[in-house]
């Protein structure tokens, strides 16, 4: 399993609140391009983002839906990649003082994905965590600058 952290430096429901709001997930999620919706309900269990990527003129759509979640806490999701398969990332929020310890969990569910699952793979999770924690934590913070600047 692909098991990340990342130190924010802002409060789990500052980070919380990013992870709520969908249009900022193309912000801090690396992959894809644009996301999107498909109901109101987001991050309620069941409520559903459909994604675009793009690799220069090719693009495809997913979609990920929450599985799980506990406000201010955890989010877990399922991404449904078409070719791949689907994966789970489980996003858990703990405070750490003044400042929130992200810890990041992603492996294949199904699919090719999981079929072709191995050490290569798991490394290539790992340089995406690090860039999307990053992304994520970049994100909290200028959106917290913005709001109490």
């Amino acid at each position: 399993m692909a098991v990340r952290n990342q130190l924010i430096h802002r409060s789990p429901p500052a980070v919380w609140a990013v992870l709520a709001d969908p249009s900022c997930y193309g912000e801090w999620v690396v992959g894809p391009s644009e996301s999107t919706p498909l109901d109101g309900a987001w991050p309620e269990v069941g409520s559903q983002l459909v994604y675009t990527v793009r690799l220069g003129p090719w693009a495809t759509e997913g979609v990920t839906t929450v599985r799980h979640q506990e406000p201010g806490i955890e989010l877990e999701l399922e991404a449904s990649f078409k070719v791949l398969g689907t994966a789970r990332i489980f996003l858990q929020l703990r405070p750490w003082g003044e400042e929130t310890l992200v810890v990041c969990d992603e492996h294949p569910l199904r699919g090719l994905g999981g079929a072709l699952h191995n050490s290569a793979v798991e490394a290539l999770l790992q340089l995406r965590h690090r860039g999307m924690l990053t992304r994520l934590a970049s994100t909290v913070e200028q959106q917290h600058e913005v709001r109490h600047g």
